[in-house]
């Protein structure tokens, strides 16, 4: 097979780049295509061209009429569904499963959810005595901010840019993306979807490139990109603050987590496994919202670890095409390097390796991919590395509580501030810890489960700002308020 060339896609064309880098795929190594890498020349041509649509057809357009268009642009990605599945396992190398039942239904229905909560959000309006007793109506409007710079991470591709991409452009802004540099494939494909349903040049554009020096910082430093999106580490979340007060340019921030899962005595101990395993190990450990700190109250301690280590060795890796794959591998060999450091880390500050700790052997030319085993630890202080630092691996530590005011100090015990989940059949108790616990989404009996209606962001250094139904209308357009004197 031809390997594929990445280009950019800029006012509706693919333009390409004196300089590529190689994309090559996570489960074998082998090479993918050329990746088009962005510069100061590519964003701005990127930066224009989404700065006239906005004064061309697509700003001209009626809320119903853009709409209508997005809801053709989830249409065409479902019609192509099997391409999109196919350029994410070749970035990512995860389950044809998961992406074919999660990632990318959910990454064409962020179109139309947005499409149809832009719709049916109203405005305020007051009436406002005067001293003449006449009166004046103050009504509000919102209005697109204008361009968007759209920075997305690696480990759920679609999903998470079109979570961003969706409401922007149902608000009538228009974006620059800037793919992960490991994950240039669904982001490009979108490129094609837009010129095939007529959606207008300029309005979807993609650069792609790496982070600093490269088409990130070219991206967000430009002054032309009212407000900066972003979802990933949070040391690149400050440095994109940073560039975005030059200008004073709005952020939206989805960062780093360190989450806590909650189990406690009374829970439905099945089921409890089954969520702590998903949250623990699902799409290799690289889910920002993922767990890698177990609290289990002491009674059901011993079982409950046992119980998660069959779950973990059960976890079958493979290709993504075969139907017995459960876990895939990590993004690329650099990121495996940063995993295994911690493993090795975990060893050296006296952890019990319940299972796990090193790389799988797999067959033929899967031996060249970046594999790692699911590994499960306890017997750590929570002054370990493993404890207070962010892996993004299929790891968690699993540590013995017993009273509910300790687990909830040693919950909120960390800088971060994304989601945690709870296990009990105590509805008060969940209702009373889960409003203790300093995140920005709490699952009771549930993990990755999301109504795109809902409120959804970080606290701490786990984020700014709020994602998902009228909260991202606050992120992606302006109020302007009208006061006309009656």
């Amino acid at each position: 097979m031809a390997a594929k060339q990445f280009r950019h896609f800029i006012d509706g064309e693919f333009v390409g780049s004196s300089k590529t880098f190689e994309k090559r795929r996570p489960t074998d190594n082998s090479l993918v295509g050329h990746i088009h890498e962005g510069g100061p020349s590519e964003v701005n041509a990127a930066v224009a061209a989404a700065q006239a649509a906005l004064t061309g057809p697509w700003g001209q357009m009626t809320i119903d009429q853009r709409a209508a268009l997005l809801h053709k642009v989830a249409d065409e990605i479902t019609r192509r569904f099997g391409e999109f599945v196919q350029a994410e396992m070749d970035d990512i190398g995860q389950p044809m499963t998961m992406l074919e039942h999660i990632a990318i239904p959910r990454g064409a229905a962020n179109f139309k959810i947005f499409a149809d909560i832009v719709k049916n959000v109203p405005a305020e309006s007051f009436m406002t005595p005067t001293p003449d007793g006449a009166g004046a109506l103050n009504y509000a409007i919102r209005v697109p901010k204008g361009v968007v710079g759209v920075v997305c991470p690696w480990n759920m591709p679609l999903l998470l840019m079109t979570w961003k991409v969706g409401p922007a452009l149902a608000c009538g802004n228009t974006v620059v993306v800037k793919p992960s540099e490991e994950t240039p494939g669904t982001a490009t494909l979108l490129g094609e979807v837009m010129n095939a349903v007529g959606v207008p040049k300029g309005v979807y554009n993609v650069v792609h490139g790496f982070g600093a020096n490269s088409a990130g910082e070219f991206l967000t430093r430009h002054q032309g990109v009212a407000a900066i999106t972003f979802t990933g580490e949070t040391r690149t979340g400050a440095a994109i603050m940073k560039a975005a007060s030059d200008g004073i340019r709005d952020v939206s921030f989805e960062l780093g987590g360190k989450n806590a899962g909650i189990v406690f005595a009374d829970c439905d101990f099945d089921k409890a496994i089954e969520g702590i395993g998903r949250s623990a190990f699902m799409n290799c450990g690289q889910v920002c919202l993922g767990t890698e700190r177990v609290y289990v109250e002491r009674p059901i301690f011993d079982r409950f670890v046992a119980a998660l280590k069959t779950k973990a060795e059960s976890m079958t890796p493979g290709a993504p095409d075969e139907k017995t794959t459960v876990i895939g591998p990590l993004i690329s060999d650099e990121h495996r390097r940063k995993v295994l450091s911690y493993y090795e880390k975990a060893k050296t500050e006296g952890a019990t390796i319940v299972t796990g700790g090193g790389i799988p052997k797999m067959p033929g030319e899967l031996a060249n991919g970046f594999w790692v085993e699911p590994t499960i630890w306890t017997d750590l202080p929570e002054t370990a590395s493993v404890i207070r630092e962010e892996i993004f691996g299929p790891c968690c530590h699993i540590a013995p509580f017993d009273k509910e005011d300790e687990v909830i100090r040693l919950a909120n015990d960390t800088d971060y501030g994304l989601s945690t989940t709870i296990w009990t059949t105590n509805l008060s108790r969940a209702h009373r810890v889960a409003a203790q616990i300093e995140v920005g989404i709490t699952w009771i009996n549930s993990w990755f489960l999301r109504d795109l209606r809902t409120p959804f962001g970080g606290s701490k250094r786990s984020g700014i700002g709020r994602e998902g139904g009228v909260h991202s209308l606050e992120f992606y357009t302006e109020q302007r308020n009208i006061c006309i004197k009656l």
